[in-house]
């Protein structure tokens, strides 16, 4: 099996509901188990909609050289 990280996919996030922690924008449920294993469980295959996260488009030069990701918006 390929496994998918699903920590390091775009579509990714954590819900409040302890019932169901973790879920999948790109497929639209939530669920206790990774959405990586839901997918591999009903299809038999590794997830089609994993893409890795991108940077932060609105990072900021700091001294130093280093990135900030940051949102200074209100």
């Amino acid at each position: 099996m390929e496994r998918r990280n699903c920590f390091q996919c775009k579509h990714f996030y954590t819900t409040w509901n302890p019932a169901f922690p973790r879920g999948c924008k790109a497929y639209g449920f939530k669920g206790r188990e990774l959405p990586s294993v839901v997918v591999h469980h009903a299809t038999g295959e590794p997830c089609k909609a994993f893409e890795v996260k991108g940077k932060a488009s609105g990072s900021v030069q700091e001294k130093g050289g280093r990135t900030s990701s940051f949102d200074f918006r209100l």
